[in-house]
């Protein structure tokens, strides 16, 4: 009998695919801080995962919940507070660091900025561009939100300024956008048709079920609890023509289960152990 897991040849290898930091090396270091994602570069990291949303004077930062509560001192909505407020908050001290007493502490860590400011997308970037050599980042657009399709407008702007909204030299960009709404990812790409766009999915819609994606979407992004459940939609989404990028995968027998299942991009809050189970 054929496994289910067997899936085309051309699926990558072990050693090809790609460990993306789910909000930076946030096991390790408050997600979504300067720090975290400078961990991540560090461990080696492929690409770095963020959420963004819009602050009420136009600022995209990177926070995933709606509120500021749970990752901050602060409280209220991030669409309601503008960029100098939340420049005020600590986003940091609320994690323990992960390095042992006695441990040197890495530049990323000693730096307060890094450790607890809010991170803007802009800051990010530069981080990205920074960088002497290729790291992706995958922007995961938050909805619904009272900004709607500003939130689309003002990202494709701000990766136009770096030059990161379309391929050049032959290179795609290195940046890719994520979502729940098929409504944003259509927004992306009438604005950046170069910008490759991730459909993220929490569970497979009938409509689905063959493996084709809207229109919108070029990559599939399946929870590892789809995977759990259907592992044959993998091999679906590829005969499809599809890349599969999954989050969030944390547990090491998630991991190799992507790997058996021939994922291409495994998102994760633990960088630096994925790689090196992979080899890497």
């Amino acid at each position: 009998m054929t496994s289910v897991y067997a899936v085309q040849d051309e699926r990558p290898s072990r050693d090809r695919v790609r460990v993306v930091a789910h909000r930076g090396a946030s096991a390790d270091v408050a997600e979504h801080t300067l720090a975290a994602y400078r961990k991540a570069v560090e461990d080696g990291a492929d690409a770095l995962e963020c959420d963004v949303r819009l602050t009420a004077d136009g600022h995209l930062v990177c926070v995933h919940d709606r509120r500021v509560n749970r990752t901050s001192n602060g409280r209220g909505a991030v669409a309601g507070l503008e960029l100098a407020q939340l420049a005020s908050l600590d986003f940091g001290s609320w994690k323990a660091s992960a390095l042992s007493e006695g441990d040197e502490a890495p530049d990323w860590l000693t730096d307060p900025v890094a450790r607890t400011s809010v991170l803007t997308l802009e800051r990010l970037l530069e981080l990205v561009a920074d960088t002497d050599r290729r790291v992706e980042l995958a922007v995961e657009t938050k909805h619904p939100t009272r900004w709607a399709g500003q939130v689309e407008a003002r990202l494709v702007e701000l990766l136009r300024r770096f030059g990161m909204d379309r391929n050049r030299a032959g290179e795609p960009s290195p940046v890719r956008v994520m979502s729940f709404s098929p409504r944003s990812l259509r927004r992306v790409r009438l604005a950046a048709p170069d910008l490759e766009t991730v459909l993220l999915m929490q569970y497979v819609s009938p409509r689905l079920r063959d493996g084709r994606l809207p229109g919108m979407a070029g990559i599939a992004g399946p929870s590892i609890r789809i995977l759990r459940s259907h592992p044959d939609f993998v091999p679906r989404l590829r005969r499809a023509g599809h890349e599969v990028h999954v989050w969030t995968v944390d547990d090491p027998a998630d991991v190799e289960l992507c790997v058996e299942l021939g994922v291409d991009a495994i998102i994760t809050n633990r960088p630096g152990p994925v790689l090196s189970q992979l080899g890497r």
